[in-house]
């Protein structure tokens, strides 16, 4: 008579040997589902298109300012800035040098003053804004296509699991205005791109408390924050960096008002 144990026994290890890598495929597969930049579990992937018209937000006397704020500003590191740095009424600024300023410093000017006061009616206007067709937002944008539009959230925003894009279709005088409740988050490495013609002088963020950009991060727009803005090592914005109550921080940034 046959032994077949050790045929049996050899059955056994190829099926648990199989169980084994079925199990390391599922974890591995649903390790790579979480970190797809095109996969948003907060919202949809394909967002509505609007269409109300936004018209700009009219910056007056802060349209000069690629840095605006309130309390302090502080740099440290090889920071560049492109276009005016203002503050009001605060009177503590820091780091220029070594940071390079392609503008002029106003601290509790009268234009610094009077850019205070239009940033404050800027943030009202943005934050006033309604329209029949609104997008509502939630938890992190990463990996979305945002058109023209009006958006708003009830709470925090974060560009995190992906890069965030604004097309404006062709039209290059198309606006964007994201109203942010709380605070605003975009992660280290993570980029905002612009297609369709979207320019940075026409994204206007509303923030309802701060902003922080995570290091080598790339921003686009102006940012009208209620309290502080901090930019991380390496960060960049093309727009404007506007804080009506707090301070900004830097390290070794670029922004460059557009």
């Amino acid at each position: 008579m046959k032994n077949y144990s050790p045929l049996i026994n050899e059955s056994m290890k190829t099926k648990k040997l199989l169980t084994v890598l079925t199990l390391m495929s599922f974890v591995i597969c649903s390790g790579c589902k979480s970190n797809d930049p095109a996969t948003n579990i907060d919202n949809p992937n394909t967002i509505p298109t609007q269409n109300t018209k936004q018209a700009r937000v009219e910056l007056g006397g802060a349209s000069g300012f690629a840095v605006l704020a309130g309390s302090a500003i502080t740099s440290t590191g090889a920071t560049s800035i492109t276009g005016d740095m203002g503050l009001s009424p605060g009177t503590s600024v820091g780091g220029f040098p070594p940071g390079i300023l392609v503008g002029t410093q106003q601290t509790n000017t009268v234009l610094s003053t009077q850019g205070k006061l239009d940033l404050t009616a800027a943030y009202n206007d943005a934050a006033g804004r309604t329209s029949t067709d609104i997008v509502t937002l939630s938890g992190n944008i990463g990996g979305l296509t945002l058109t023209p539009g009006l958006y708003k959230t009830t709470s925090t925003l974060a560009i995190s699991s992906g890069d965030l894009t604004f097309d404006a279709k062709g039209d290059a005088n198309a606006v964007f205005i994201i109203q942010v409740a709380s605070s605003l988050t975009v992660t280290s490495g993570r980029k905002v791109f612009l297609s369709g013609s979207a320019s940075a002088s026409n994204i206007y963020w509303q923030v309802g408390s701060s902003a922080t950009f995570g290091t080598t991060s790339v921003f686009k727009g102006t940012i009208m924050a209620m309290q502080s803005i901090t930019f991380d090592t390496g960060a960049t914005l093309n727009g404007r960096a506007l804080a009506r109550t707090a301070g900004i921080v830097m390290a070794g940034n670029t922004i460059v008002k557009e």
